[in-house]
């Protein structure tokens, strides 16, 4: 793991979990994000797992719509 040293509070920052980067799919995917964690996110994640996170939780989503559709109907 990558850490990195935040000059204004002198504590190390690494990469984000996985749950902070799913916290931060989900956050975003109902418009909820707040700043600090967008700040967060821009400064010390990576494009790759907000993609990957996005494509999966959409596919997700998706196939829970269909499955409830689908049982009510």
């Amino acid at each position: 793991m990558i850490t990195r040293t935040n000059e204004a509070t002198g504590v190390e920052q690494g990469d984000l979990t996985l749950f902070q980067v799913m916290g931060s799919v989900f956050a975003a995917s109902f418009g909820v994000q707040s700043k600090e964690n967008k700040v967060r996110d821009f400064e010390r994640g990576k494009p790759v797992h907000f993609i990957i996170t996005g494509l999966a939780f959409t596919v997700i989503f998706l196939v829970t719509l269909v499955t409830v559709v689908n049982l009510v109907v």
